[in-house]
């Protein structure tokens, strides 16, 4: 149980650093493995001295897991400075394809960051939206795939006070956001959808008003686990399976496994002394994974990392000696899905080997 919530950006870089040095990186589990990484930041916030760009992910990618290519997921870096303020956004898709555009030059070694790009749209625009997003695929160079837009919203103030980017609840129900969201179809981009638990049904109406739009829900349903939730972690893992696997009905729906490090999970990872281990990750971790296999299938599951977010409650290596720790009972064509099939198949990118 987490001492208290704070949000889940507790350290800054540097103390990041410090922590995680304090235990031996572990050895790469099945370091052939071929691994897509579905889910990932790249950005410089300096309000909390939080930085993580190419060269911080290159680091952490070479620990020896056979991590072939990324997913980039907009986190509000790099917005353009001046202009139209719905045009901001897209210097987020630029930055993003530079650095794509970096890796493939192979300099940088073979995994190829950024190949497929999920940027931030003001989808409240309503159909005025389509200029943004019509940008958006000109700025990333055939790398877009699809838009972010995150709707965590929670009745507690403890909760919903770190929020960085709030909004009112039933977001995802409003005529305009969803006349915005109907632009997505048209122009082959899917919708990551980033939202507590407690919202999934409002995911489920949406889900099945556009069933022609992919919709990837991010973090496993980002279980809340602190606030009025601490303390109830049995009932509140069935109220989100069950509202999962209506999810799962959707065909047009799939499913991130990752962002268990985030401390409003409440498992107070980032709270010892030392960073957990694979197994000690594995063994946290267990229900939610079992979660979201058991209501998707692994055919509709990829593994993630979020870093750096979840950099604030483990090493790269070990989150995924974990993964791979929880998955050994899985045929291989299930573990292929999971590690990079799922992840290929939706976000259209190369597939791995």
């Amino acid at each position: 149980m987490p001492k208290s919530y704070a949000g889940n950006i507790v350290r800054h870089t540097e103390e990041i650093t410090r922590w995680l040095a304090k235990a031996p990186r572990e050895e790469a589990l099945e370091p052939e493995l071929p691994i897509i990484d579905a889910h990932h930041h790249l950005w410089d916030v300096r309000a909390v001295d939080n930085r993580y760009l190419l060269q911080d992910l290159l680091q952490d990618i070479d620990q020896g897991h056979n991590i072939c290519a990324t997913v980039y997921v907009e986190g509000h870096a790099m917005y353009r400075s001046a202009g139209p303020e719905p045009m901001k956004p897209v210097g987020e898709v630029e930055f993003a394809n530079g650095n794509a555009a970096m890796a493939a030059s192979g300099i940088y070694g073979n995994c190829r960051v950024a190949e497929a790009i999920v940027s931030h749209a003001d989808l409240l625009l309503g159909s005025a939206v389509q200029e943004v997003l019509q940008a958006q695929v000109a700025a990333a160079g055939g790398r877009l795939r699809g838009i972010r837009y995150a709707t965590p919203y929670d009745a507690s103030s403890l909760i919903n006070k770190f929020i960085s980017r709030p909004v009112p609840p039933a977001r995802l129900s409003d005529p305009v956001f969803r006349e915005g969201f109907a632009q997505l179809a048209g122009l082959g981009l899917s919708f990551d959808a980033w939202l507590y638990h407690p919202q999934l049904p409002d995911l489920l109406a949406l889900a099945r008003a556009f069933p022609e739009t992919p919709i990837i829900i991010d973090h496993a349903g980002t279980l809340l686990g602190v606030g009025p939730y601490a303390g109830h972690q049995q009932e509140e893992l069935q109220r989100c399976k069950d509202d999962l696997r209506a999810l799962a009905a959707c065909p047009n729906v799939s499913l991130k496994i990752g962002g268990l490090g985030m401390p409003v999970f409440g498992l107070g990872l980032h709270e010892r002394d030392q960073p957990p281990s694979s197994e000690d990750l594995a063994q946290a971790w267990r229900p939610y994974v079992e979660m979201c296999i058991d209501t998707f299938g692994a055919d509709r599951c990829m593994f993630e990392s979020n870093f750096p977010v979840d950099k604030q409650s483990c090493g790269y290596s070990e989150l995924w000696n974990a993964f791979k720790r929880l998955t050994t009972t899985y045929s291989a064509s299930e573990r292929g899905a999971l590690f990079s099939g799922t992840a290929a198949r939706v976000y259209r990118m190369t597939p791995a080997a």
